[in-house]
């Protein structure tokens, strides 16, 4: 079975069984401050998991895009990819833990074949502390399944000690089987839904990790282990409890909220543990082997190669076509990383021309129009791919001269001193990494023709160091926000919507949102714009937008369909992002109407107590698109 089939299959199944199927969203999060990436299935789904209701109603299946940065780094084995497709079902107060349970059995057994005898369960140990029970219900449910298909499954606890005992379901602590956004129930705060999950687990079996060589052989081998034997191919959350001041209570909307790695699954009906061997990739691979002359799996360097090269470029297709282009800040960041780190490991293929825009080509190919837009974006996408690699390469050159330059000054330095230098301290190693660009092992193996080492330990020490920056500052951007609806964070999503209307009365009607980023402080928003605004522009914005809350206008929701809205000339970017139904917000009413526009929510019901709005800065955000940070005083 094809992976493009596969997909439609688990889409026609819960379709069938009453779920309205609904496109992915973006990669690029719309309305969400608190991360860069759509870096889960339920991303998009958080407010209508907390309550609000959904559009398409109480059943919804979808298979979206993710993209998970923290990842890159773990690239290069047979199963990190920082790019997947993630399926999805949800059940918004409406069936609940026993249908979803005989539903994933009939889909993996039944609808996809994959044989009953390897697939393995985990379910929640409960947690005494906090007077959470295990989830006998489900671990039950499960068993009865499997031995109505004569399947032996009996229920073990503590594999992480004992090992398989020769059972089918096993109960795990917390840390593996529990969900919240928070963690484990004693992390939650007040007010936060959380519950047990379910995981599915196939068996690759014995020989695909306890091998002579490997780190496993002789420690303790369960569903959870890290041996490579096992990999998790889905996971069941029964949304099921709040936390409150005295402890954790029932919730009276339960929910349902499956996530199942498309690739993953599809790594299963292949019984392959190498995810890179699934369809998906094989046009990309031939191509690489084309252009290296190499062969996929015959070299372990080489092969790490391979997926390195194979992740990223996918990743940045998609990246590119969802509109982060590659730069030097935010989600661009990321893709210019992504298309970096591949043409450094095209190096160790022997790869010197360009050749980004055809790997691109080949994943083009590969999905067709899934999702309607990669086929739409090819020239964007090969166009953003060979600027980034030519300019790549010269910076490869700039680095080896820098290179050259440090190499000159320890040469001073030995005849000031007669001492010889023969290593490259983590400081200087790292210098040429983070500010040209200049990858470690380039340095080391430079650093090795001339006799000398690379302060390795040091080099990992001030990476560390930078990260740990990184990840406060990211910290700091994204804390709040609309994840917590705080009111604050609400005011700001109000008026990105009349922001939005105001720059389309005074620019044009070409100014299209590209992204928004709101915290509790600021708001910032990116539109189509191809030049830098006047000063006279951005005051005529300010004055429409406060000229709308100094008159308190009234905010109202209507659902309606896709045309009625467009018949309404509601902002929205109209394709195959929206279902049958949408929610409209109407900032104003009758003659005075200042902003119309398709969203998920939260708003104010009203503009009174919004405060003043100001542009503090309106700059370039990348070719083509303005940002604009502004703040309600």
């Amino acid at each position: 079975m094809k992976t493009n089939d596969l997909r439609q299959k688990y889409l026609e199944f819960f379709e069938s069984k009453k779920h309205t199927v609904i496109s992915s969203a973006s990669l690029i999060p719309e309305n969400d401050p608190t991360t860069l990436f759509t870096g889960s299935g339920m991303q998009p789904m958080v407010p209508y998991l907390l309550g609000e209701k959904h559009p398409q109603g109480v059943r919804i299946a979808d298979s979206q895009k993710c993209f998970r940065a923290v990842d890159m780094e773990e690239v290069g084995d047979n199963r990190h990819t920082t790019f997947f497709e993630m399926l999805g079902n949800w059940s918004l107060g409406d069936y609940f833990k026993v249908e979803e349970i005989e539903w994933m059995f009939e889909f993996l057994t039944k609808e996809i074949g994959l044989d009953p005898d390897k697939i393995y369960i985990t379910c929640f140990r409960g947690d005494e502390k906090n007077n959470i029970p295990r989830d006998e219900e489900g671990a039950q449910k499960w068993q009865q399944l499997f031995e109505s298909n004569n399947v032996n499954a009996s229920i073990a606890d503590m594999a992480e000690e004992k090992g398989m005992q020769d059972a089918r379901i096993f109960y795990y602590d917390a840390t593996k089987n529990w969900w919240s956004r928070a963690g484990v129930p004693g992390n939650m705060p007040v007010g936060e839904p959380g519950g047990p999950d379910s995981e599915m687990f196939w068996d690759f079996g014995e020989e695909s990790s306890l091998h002579e060589k490997s780190e496993w052989k002789d420690k303790v081998c369960h569903v959870n282990c890290d041996c490579g034997r096992f990999m998790e191919i889905g996971n069941n959350v029964f949304m099921q409890y709040i936390k409150k001041e005295g402890g954790f209570e029932e919730l009276k909307q339960k929910n349902i909220d499956f996530g199942g790695g498309l690739e993953r699954m599809a790594a299963a009906l292949l019984d392959s543990p190498d995810i890179f061997n699934i369809d998906l990739f094989t046009k990309a691979k031939e191509k690489l082997e084309e252009l290296s002359g190499k062969k996929y799996g015959e070299n372990e360097k080489e092969t790490f190669a391979f997926r390195v090269i194979l992740d990223h470029l996918r990743a940045a297709t998609f990246l590119i076509a969802d509109g982060a282009v590659p730069s030097n800040k935010d989600q661009g960041y990321f893709t210019r990383r992504l298309i970096r780190r591949a043409v450094r490991f095209a190096d160790n293929l022997g790869i010197n021309d360009l050749f980004t825009a055809s790997i691109a080509k080949s994943y083009i190919e590969t999905y067709g129009n899934v999702g309607g837009y990669l086929e739409n974006k090819e020239d964007l996408i090969f166009g953003e791919m060979k600027k980034e690699e030519e300019k790549f390469r010269t910076t490869l050159e700039q680095g080896i001269k820098e290179f050259e330059k440090l190499l000159n000054g320890f040469r001073i330095a030995e005849e000031k001193t007669g001492k010889k230098i023969i290593e490259i301290s983590g400081k200087q190693a790292f210098k040429l990494y983070d500010t040209y660009g200049f990858p470690v092992e380039l340095t080391e193996d430079l650093a090795k023709e001339n006799n000398m080492v690379v302060y390795m330990k040091g080099f990992e020490e001030a990476f560390q160091k930078h990260q740990d920056l990184s990840r406060a500052g990211a910290e700091q951007k994204f804390k709040g926000g609309l994840a917590d609806s705080g009111e604050m964070s609400t005011k700001y999503h109000t008026a990105t919507h009349l922001l939005h209307s105001a720059l389309r009365n005074v620019l044009g009607e070409h100014v299209e949102q590209k992204g928004s980023n709101i915290t509790a402080d600021r708001l910032r928003f990116d539109f189509t714009h191809g030049e830098k605004m006047t000063d006279e522009q951005k005051k005529q914005v300010e004055d429409l937008v406060n000229d709308s809350i100094d008159k308190k206008l009234s905010v109202s929701m209507e659902e309606m369909s896709v045309e009625e809205a467009k018949d309404k000339d509601a902002i929205g970017l109209f394709g195959d992002k929206y279902g049958e139904k949408v929610k409209v917000y109407t900032i104003g009413s009758g003659d005075d109407i200042a902003s119309k526009e398709i969203c998920g929510g939260p708003h104010v019901e009203d503009l009174g107590n919004m405060g003043h709005f100001r542009i503090k800065k309106e700059e370039s955000s990348s070719s083509g698109v303005r940002r604009i940070k502004a703040i309600l005083e």
